[in-house]
């Protein structure tokens, strides 16, 4: 497809950066350039020749979230910003990609598929719930639902990296699990449904393969490292102990993939894309 008319917001963030590679003669916008939040910031950008937008843009601090100024700054950009877009869509008549979130949902049921209704704990998955809302009323868009995100950037791999580089043996949350989604395959994921025709609607994405926890995740890490440390198991009761005012976290993050799957695009296994990520860490 013709990355020249395809506009990225959010082009600042792990994904964002993955979309810039993969799209490479899209348009691409950060913050900077642009406040989603703002219909004047929007309105007066030049997109004649734009057919596809994608939104990666998003408040993402799920314990700021909760606090009185990250709440506001967090209806701003996940909901009124989604909203802004989706409009700012409609009106040039192009295909709106927004990505979702594993927060969307309590983290009850295992795995979670598309269609399963709304549940958040705190006011991220509130504010993403809503913007999703918004997205789904227009026809031609694509929600892209994902969990744990790594790519180029801070995440959780580079600092259990860092960690482990440091000889420091971390406490780690064991009794959330999901699995981890690498940037570059849920790129090539987006421009898959973009390129192939497939059918509009929400398609959960993330690396496929068996479902861990973060402690397991942080130990795949540490075993790769070959310095022979390990990590210690904690509850999430524990990990937040000293953190009354953290965000709630879904206890469960893992995606159903039959759907995605069934438009021929197969994700790759999350140890693979971790060795390579890994891998390309150490060089």
């Amino acid at each position: 497809m013709d990355s020249s008319n395809v506009v990225i917001i959010g082009v600042e963030g792990q994904l964002g950066k993955a979309l810039a590679s993969k799209f490479p003669l899209a348009k691409k916008l950060s913050h900077k350039d642009i406040d989603i939040s703002n219909w004047d910031s929007l309105s007066n950008l030049d997109l004649s020749k734009a057919k596809v937008i994608v939104n990666a843009a998003a408040y993402t601090n799920v314990d700021k979230c909760e606090t009185k100024e990250g709440r506001v700054r967090a209806w701003q950009v996940n909901a009124i910003g989604a909203g802004m877009i989706t409009r700012l869509a409609e009106i040039n008549d192009c295909t709106l990609v927004h990505i979702s979130s594993d927060y969307v949902f309590d983290g009850t049921l295992n795995p979670h598929k598309e269609d399963e209704p709304f549940s958040p704990l705190g006011v991220y998955g509130q504010t993403k719930a809503a913007g999703d809302i918004t997205v789904n009323m227009m026809r031609e868009h694509f929600i892209i639902r994902t969990s744990w995100v790594i790519g180029e950037g801070k995440n959780f791999v580079r600092t259990m990296l860092e960690l482990a580089n440091k000889g420091i043996i971390p406490s780690v949350v064991s009794d959330q699990t999901g699995r981890p989604t690498f940037t570059n395959v849920l790129a090539d994921g987006i421009y898959h449904l973009l390129a192939s025709g497939a059918p509009y609607g929400t398609y959960n994405l993330s690396n496929e393969g068996e479902q861990t926890n973060w402690a397991n995740l942080a130990r795949e890490v540490f075993s790769r490292t070959g310095n022979g440390l390990n990590v210690k198991d904690v509850t999430s009761v524990e990990y937040f102990n000293d953190n009354p005012k953290a965000a709630p976290r879904p206890l469960n993050s893992t995606f159903d993939l039959k759907k995605i799957e069934s438009t021929c695009f197969k994700p790759k296994d999350w140890q693979e894309s971790l060795k390579e990520y890994l891998d390309k860490e150490s060089k």
